[in-house]
């Protein structure tokens, strides 16, 4: 079974405090997530993160159907970055590392996601055109969702 490994990276124009308010609230996934994806939290997002924290929700990734899926935060920093593992759900494994740093006017985030694909030798397959195109194109949607909310990073 291979590993793969996608890497981000996005700068925005916000101070450090208020890029860890929006990202370390689970209700705010809604918010970056395309939405035919009709993403929907089922339980878990009441209270602040901390590690330990399980968070429920259904999600619809591909051809309409529905997928449960089951998070925890493992590793939290505050103002600095948190980790989140699927503990059920499509992935055969999912490991993704939030990190935040400020930087001249704004910050940097960078997200770092192993994940191994379920279904052995036809996952592998199905991964190039599939699995990694469509995990691209969610990234990318978060970058364009977060530049419209918080603006377009630009040293000045």
């Amino acid at each position: 079974m291979s590993l793969y490994c996608l890497h981000a990276t996005q700068k925005l124009p916000i101070s450090l405090e208020e890029a860890w308010e929006f990202l370390s609230n689970p209700a705010n996934l809604k918010v970056i997530t395309p939405e035919y994806m009709t993403f929907k939290i089922i339980s878990g997002a009441d209270r602040p993160m901390y590690a330990g924290q399980m968070i429920e929700y259904i999600v619809t990734p591909l051809l309409g159907i529905k997928t449960s899926w089951v998070s925890e935060i493992t590793h939290v920093e505050a103002l600095k970055y948190f980790v989140d593992e699927q503990r059920f759900g499509p992935y055969a494994l999912w490991h993704h590392q939030h990190f935040i740093k400020e930087i001249e006017g704004g910050v940097e985030m960078e997200d770092l996601v192993h994940y191994k694909i379920p279904f052995g030798f036809l996952g592998k397959l199905v991964h190039p055109f599939l699995v990694k195109p469509k995990l691209e194109e969610i990234f990318n949607y978060r970058t364009q969702a977060l530049e419209a909310k918080f603006g377009k990073y630009t040293l000045k």
